[in-house]
This record gives structure tokens, C-alpha cells and sequence, in this order.
């Protein structure tokens, strides 16, 4: 039997289980969006059938701009938890090396991110982490300090060098976010398109709100960390 002579048989055996069953499609209406039917005379594309030409390229854009939807609400879930980490050991930390660690190691490890930079604000020389004066940072970094919000996208060469010292050079893009009058919290990336002046910046603004409220109540000095 030839190929031809069975798809012949193979369509007539449909055809004849269709007829003896006309309601299959009335179950089934999603077989029919991808049912094409010409309705004109010598193979003619009818008025009725570029409607549902249009209306299934519509539904394959909706459906593609849906599944963007989902993947961008799976990793903002993702993001939503390792932030909801990293403010619990914050919150829980009994003295100021914890909360310099616990900001290093979950922003390093369970974030991956490649260059960290926690700078803190004071006078005098903390023994914890990285510390300058609030004079120190207005200088190098000006307007990245204003106000309470955060900035991204490419820095200037002399502001990589003050948040992330000698490793300025590897990095093509950066998130800055002020704590207040008690520091900031500085991110980056060898990506120059990783951190856009387009980016969304709220996680990185949830953690320095709670890092604003916890720093003040440790002011002890403390052993230094690495």
C-alpha cells in the first residue's frame, strides 16, 4: 500500500468518523482555532477566515506576552524570598559584625551577586567592615546620595572606585541605594546592560530601609571582619 493510497484511507476513515459523530467539534472548540478551512471559490481566503487568521496570531502574541508575565512573577518569587532571608538574619543579628556578614554572604551567595560594597557612615573608624564620613562620600559620589532613592545603570569612573575600590575596572554596571545618614549599599556587574538606568531598584530599597532601622542600635565597637 502506498503512502499516498494511506493517508487517502486514513482521511476517509475521519471523514466517516466525523459524520457519524457531528457533535466531536462542539466539545472541542479548541481544535478549531487551529482548523484551517478555506470559505472562497478557487482556494480564495474568505473575510470569516482572515478574521480567525488575526485572531489566532492575537491569541499567539497573548499567550507569548502571558508566559513573559509568568516568568517575570516566578523570579520576582524567587527575589521576594532571598530578600525575605536576608531581613530575617538582619533583624535577627545581636551586634554589627552579624548584620555586616549576614548583608556580604546572602548578597555573594544566595543572590549571586559579583561586587558588593556595604559603606557605612562615621566620624571615626568602625572596626566592622568599611567605614568613611559622610563628608568622604558626598565628595565622591554627590548626587548618588541624594535623597532616599536608588540609582542604576553605568557609573563614572571615580564613583566605581570609591564603592568598589580595585575592583572598579571588572565592573560594567552598577545599583547604588542610600541608608540614610548611615550609609549605602552599592551592587555590580561586569554586564554593562546587567544594572539598566531602566531597572527596578525595590528589592535593593526594602533592604536599606531595614538596614537603616537596625544599624543605629549598634554602636559598640566591634572585632573587624574580612
Amino acid at each position: 500500500m502506498s503512502e499516498k493510497t494511506k493517508a487517502l484511507l486514513d482521511a476517509e476513515s475521519v471523514a466517516a468518523w466525523l459524520e457519524q459523530h457531528p457533535r466531536f467539534f462542539m466539545e472541542r472548540d479548541e481544535l478549531l482555532t487551529t482548523l484551517q478551512i478555506p470559505h472562497g471559490p478557487n482556494g480564495a481566503v474568505s473575510l470569516v477566515e482572515r478574521q480567525i487568521s488575526l485572531l489566532r496570531e492575537r491569541n499567539n502574541e497573548m499567550r507569548g506576552r502571558l508566559a513573559h508575565l509568568m516568568d517575570v512573577a516566578r523570579d520576582n518569587d524567587r527575589l521576594f524570598d532571598k530578600t525575605r532571608r536576608l531581613i530575617l538574619d538582619v533583624l535577627e543579628a545581636s551586634n554589627l559584625e552579624e548584620v555586616v556578614g549576614a548583608v556580604d554572604d546572602s548578597l555573594r551567595h544566595r543572590f549571586q551577586v559579583p561586587y558588593v560594597s556595604l559603606i557605612l557612615f562615621s566620624d571615626t573608624p568602625l572596626p566592622v567592615g568599611r567605614s568613611v564620613t559622610l563628608a568622604e562620600a558626598q565628595k565622591a559620589l554627590g548626587g548618588l546620595l541624594s535623597g532616599d532613592k536608588s540609582a542604576c545603570g553605568t557609573l563614572r569612573p571615580q564613583e566605581l572606585s570609591f564603592l568598589f575600590g580595585e575592583d572598579d575596572g571588572q565592573i560594567g554596571s552598577a545599583a547604588v541605594a542610600s541608608i540614610g545618614n548611615q550609609g549605602m549599599l552599592a551592587v555590580g556587574s561586569p554586564d554593562p546592560q546587567h544594572y539598566k538606568s531602566t531597572l527596578g531598584t525595590l528589592f535593593l530599597t526594602h533592604i536599606t530601609e531595614v538596614l537603616s532601622r537596625v544599624l543605629p542600635r549598634f554602636n559598640a565597637p566591634l572585632r573587624s571582619v574580612r
